[in-house]
């Protein structure tokens, strides 16, 4: 399937790089009591909200190879599983809030950045080496699970995400004192 709107993949990496520096800057700038205080709209603290932050561009990897799977199959099974995986709602939102905080416990601040950097080479590579045609290409996504996933979604769309979802949670953080953003901002996830 050709894509009708080409991917401005410079706009992608431009804003890969955006949040590489933010990511790094909120770590080295933050102090152990800044991590520890709670964020706005969240369970978590902020070291741990930082970590789901990372965890989007870890998922966005997974997720990755998962659509090409998918994209293969014929339309009903990719339907079929997101329906499968908005009915496990409840279990996917328990994990996905006490993940970040276990990692923490385990990935320091170095490992946090170094991962980082890592998932943001890797989407670079990914994304350069990525046919045109294979952007239009896609599956179905459970759309209870993050506000930034839509019923369909192409890769095109998948490049994407983790930064929109990088914005949301950044906008949450309550480092240097101050909300970033405002109480009631979403869910954890």
């Amino acid at each position: 399937m050709a894509n009708a709107h080409p991917m401005d993949r410079q706009a992608v990496y431009d804003d890969y790089e955006r949040v590489r520096q933010t990511f790094h800057h909120l770590l080295d700038s933050a102090s152990e009591a800044d991590l520890a205080r709670p964020t706005s709209g969240t369970r978590w603290n902020n070291k741990q909200l930082l970590w789901h932050m990372l965890f989007g561009y870890v998922l966005t990897v997974r997720l990755l190879f998962l659509v090409r799977l998918f994209g293969r199959l014929p339309a009903g099974v990719g339907k079929g599983f997101a329906r499968l995986l908005d009915a496990s709602t409840v279990p996917f939102d328990l994990v996905n809030y006490l993940g970040p905080c276990g990692a923490v416990k385990v990935c320091g601040r170095r490992r946090m950045g170094a991962a980082f950097d890592h998932l943001i080479d890797s989407l670079h590579r990914k994304l350069a080496a990525e046919p045109e045609a294979a952007l239009a290409c896609g599956m179905h996504y459970p759309t209870r699970w993050d506000p930034f996933f839509k019923d369909f979604m192409t890769i095109a769309d998948l490049y994407r995400y983790p930064t929109q979802h990088f914005d949301f949670h950044h906008a949450q953080l309550t480092l240097d004192g101050e909300a970033a953003g405002t109480e009631g901002a979403g869910s954890p996830g």
